[in-house]
């Protein structure tokens, strides 16, 4: 494998499992210096752990995206560890399923602060960072394909993406000037636990995901780590851009393989 990322340094948000974890591993595979993150130091340790277990380089750093001071330590933990920081990964995200009508205000709050406001202050943290060191870089914001579509029962899920959408275009434009580069990944169906909430809520079954997405498949955590590796790999001319990795699903329009 060309190592597309080599002696560059990452941050990647959430990363104890699923997209997270997997983009961290596709990262040090590709030659970057990782640093894995979660609120427990142990599961962020844990994929560290299997990142050099694998011959990466990796640290793990415990810290809460939704804690403005935690975010700008993760930032300089990263840069008094390997010198720089060249590219920051806001993946961490969480969930909560009920009627619109029925959702609790801290529930509310806790999707926003988590999957919106944390995006933005791992983001200011990275992008200040950036600025100084003044060599450009890359920001990678996970977002969903539920940022640009409705799905009940999960109405600040589905505002917090459509959110995170419209801030990684801002601030493209904003940072042009640095040389450093803001994109979104935007995940249909792949199987993680969020995903199996999602089905959950809106009662589908795997045979509904499959007739629904044009590819027929779930998307692999492995394709989302070759999507993100892309997007950060700088030696393109995208910014401010929301890839959707979904099989197709937002262009069927909810349509069906079968009819």
């Amino acid at each position: 494998m060309t190592e597309r990322l080599s002696g560059q340094t990452a941050i990647v948000t959430g990363s104890s499992a699923g997209i997270g974890a997997a983009i961290a591993k596709r990262f040090a595979a590709e030659g970057a210096n990782v640093v894995t993150n979660s609120r427990s130091y142990d599961r962020a340790e844990t994929t560290a752990a299997e990142i050099r277990d694998e011959g990466g380089t990796a640290v793990a750093i415990e810290s809460d995206v939704t804690d403005y001071d935690q975010m700008g330590s993760l930032v300089e933990a990263t840069v008094e560890e390997f010198g720089s920081l060249d590219i920051m990964v806001n993946n961490a995200g969480v969930t909560e399923i009920a009627p619109a009508e029925e959702f609790d205000p801290e529930a509310w709050r806790h999707v926003i602060d988590v999957d919106l406001t944390g995006v933005f202050f791992g983001s200011q943290a990275a992008g200040r960072q950036m600025i100084e060191q003044g060599t450009g870089g890359s920001i990678l914001n996970i977002s969903s394909m539920l940022g640009q579509q409705g799905l009940q029962k999960r109405a600040p899920y589905c505002a917090a993406k459509a959110g995170v959408d419209n801030l990684t275009r801002t601030l493209a434009v904003e940072w042009a000037e640095h040389d450093i580069h803001v994109n979104a990944l935007a995940p249909g169906f792949i199987q993680t636990n969020i995903t199996e909430q999602t089905q959950s809520a809106a009662d589908y079954t795997d045979e509904d995901i499959r007739s629904r997405t044009p590819l027929g498949r779930y998307g692999s955590l492995e394709e989302m780590g070759e999507c993100a590796t892309f997007l950060v790999s700088n030696d393109h001319y995208v910014t401010g851009e929301v890839l959707r990795a979904d099989g197709g699903w937002t262009a069927f329009a909810w349509g069906r393989r079968d009819e």
